[in-house]
């Protein structure tokens, strides 16, 4: 391969000796390559691009060997971002009851809590910057708004992109899109209405209150189901005599397919067992769901992801 002689050709050739890699490292590299040798080249005025790229190229390295540290580097990320699994149980009740064991589950589960409030505000904070967006388009402060509005999109889609990476496990991308250097500031924000991610981007953030309803609601509600059932013997010791009475006074008859009886012991540990049992199932539900919305995430908010 040709040695580049400007930063887009050397940004081009790192992005093919990238190519199959995780678009969110791929975001990443790219950023990180083309500041450094702005930087660079802001620092000797007086040297071309291809000159600054001779000198610099031995530093911080060839396309190909900055490609290869990447991809090295993404290893160890992964390696984070999933720690080693626990270990597999070929039994059906090991698997059913290993969910619990998986710190995923866990972040999965408190991310469908969190989602409702996220989901409030960046679907109020979309509708309101597109609603003024075209009101102020008209006027002279509607461009600066429109360009303010578009910025803090993309900073809140990397902010979202943490929350996600930190609870989900979904790789995300830790810097923005390079801006063009070379554009004139109108051809920027031309570039803000034709970049797809600036609208998927929109998209995701309107989608994140429906998305946040449904999850708060089943997590809130089968877990409080859950624990509900599982205490149901402790409810029962402590207010034996009263809830005898009160279902026996009240001719509430509990029928589970072998007659039906005033509910007692029996029942209270029968409701502690289904209680155990969709407490898990919810861990299970809880895990997939996160890990749906990882590739959700990952679609909508990395670019060519």
């Amino acid at each position: 391969m040709n040695a580049p002689r400007t930063i887009n050709e050397y940004l081009a050739q790192l992005r093919a000796a990238l190519r199959g890699a995780d678009p969110a490292l791929v975001q990443d590299a790219l950023y990180d390559a083309e500041e450094h040798l702005r930087a660079e080249l802001a620092e000797q005025p007086g040297r071309s691009e291809a000159e600054m790229l001779a000198k610099v190229v031995g530093s911080y390295g060839a396309p190909e060997e900055v490609a290869e540290l990447y991809r090295d580097q993404e290893i160890r990320i992964q390696r984070a971002l999933r720690p080693p699994p626990p270990p597999k149980r070929r039994s059906l009740a090991g698997r059913f009851f290993g969910v619990a064991a998986d710190p995923r589950t866990y972040g999965a589960l408190f991310y469908m809590v969190l989602a409702l409030a996220t989901g409030i505000f960046y679907f109020t904070w979309a509708v309101a910057g597109v609603s003024l967006s075209a009101g102020l388009s008209v006027l002279i402060v509607g461009l600066p708004f429109i360009v303010l509005f578009f910025g803090s999109v993309r900073v809140l889609s990397l902010v979202e992109g943490r929350i996600v990476e930190a609870m989900l496990g979904a790789r995300m991308p830790r810097r923005p899109p390079y801006p063009a250097q070379d554009a004139t500031l109108l051809k920027r924000i031309g570039g803000m209405f034709t970049d797809p991610r600036t609208w998927t981007t929109l998209l995701y953030m309107l989608l994140m209150l429906p998305l946040g309803i449904v999850y708060f609601t089943l997590a809130v509600v089968l877990v409080s189901v859950s624990v509900g059932f599982i205490g149901a013997p402790v409810a029962w010791a402590l207010n034996e005599g009263d809830l005898a009475r009160l279902f026996d006074g009240h001719r509430v008859i509990v029928d589970w397919g072998f007659g039906g009886h005033v509910p007692g012991w029996g029942d209270a540990i029968v409701l502690c067992a289904l209680g155990v049992l969709l407490l898990f199932a919810t861990l299970h539900l809880a895990r997939g769901l996160g890990r749906m919305h990882g590739q959700v995430a990952r679609h909508l908010l990395v670019r060519g992801g």
